[in-house]
């Protein structure tokens, strides 16, 4: 009985091992896949879908680079909240935050234009000049945040069409190849056109991370440009007070 127990035990176990590796094999040959997709197609295909993959790469990596450097210039605006300000006057200020710091960029440019304001540009009322050059420091840090949203822009908005192309091409050349062999059964149209379709997938998967990426930096990218927004602000309003002082002084 117990012979009779484990002969029909390991019979179960070579079955299951059977059936798992021939689940395994069919897997692996998937006539279907991107294996065949890429062994199977031409040159335009294969163009198709490497550009698709340089699209993916270049949004994923704008997507990780601008969140590290957005959460940068947060914590440069809590420094400066916490630092620039308790300072005994600008220069101290300014001195004391970080060298890559875009709130102490904004300060040494401010304090370049007051000290600047001679010769020609003395004719120009100090408040003005003062505030063109702190907007000019704010435009210049606004216009660094936005680099590489460009890209996830264009890749959102081009990602789809492009798996589109690849989806028609695949469409053509199957339609070309049931039309020479003349057969349009399910085994001659599933493989090819399925294979086209996989295109228009990749696309999708590519043009959504990009389009959720861009939406999620431009706010994240809003809330560090008020920061930048209201410490331009107040740097404005202290290097006046600090020339009318200086004036009162005189």
């Amino acid at each position: 009985m117990l012979q009779h127990t484990i002969t029909r035990t390991a019979a179960a176990i070579a079955t299951l091992v059977f059936s798992a590796s021939a689940l395994a094999e069919e897997a692996i040959e998937n006539p279907y896949g991107l294996s065949a997709l890429w062994a199977q197609g031409d040159v335009v295909a294969k163009t198709t879908l490497l550009i698709l993959v340089i699209m993916s790469m270049a949004s994923w990596y704008v997507i990780f680079t601008k969140l590290a450097e957005q959460s940068r210039v947060l914590r440069f605006a809590k420094t400066a909240q916490d630092n620039f300000w308790n300072a005994g006057n600008v220069r101290q200020g300014a001195d004391g935050l970080e060298a890559d710091s875009p709130f102490r960029f904004i300060a040494e440019k401010g304090l370049e234009g007051a000290s600047k304001h001679t010769g020609l540009l003395g004719s120009i009322n100090f408040n003005d000049w003062v505030t063109v050059s702190i907007q000019r420091a704010m435009s210049n840090v606004q216009s660094r945040m936005q680099d590489g949203l460009a890209v996830l822009a264009t890749v959102g908005s081009t990602a789809p069409f492009v798996g589109l192309f690849g989806t028609v091409w695949g469409i053509y050349n199957a339609l070309v190849k049931i039309g020479m062999s003349g057969q349009a059964s399910i085994d001659k149209v599933a493989g090819p056109v399925g294979e086209s379709l996989i295109m228009t997938a990749i696309g999708l998967a590519v043009a959504v991370p990009a389009v959720l990426g861009y939406n999620w930096l431009v706010r994240r990218n809003k809330v560090a440009m008020e920061e930048v927004h209201a410490f331009g602000a107040d740097l404005h309003a202290v290097l006046l007070g600090s020339a009318e002082s200086g004036s009162a002084q005189k």
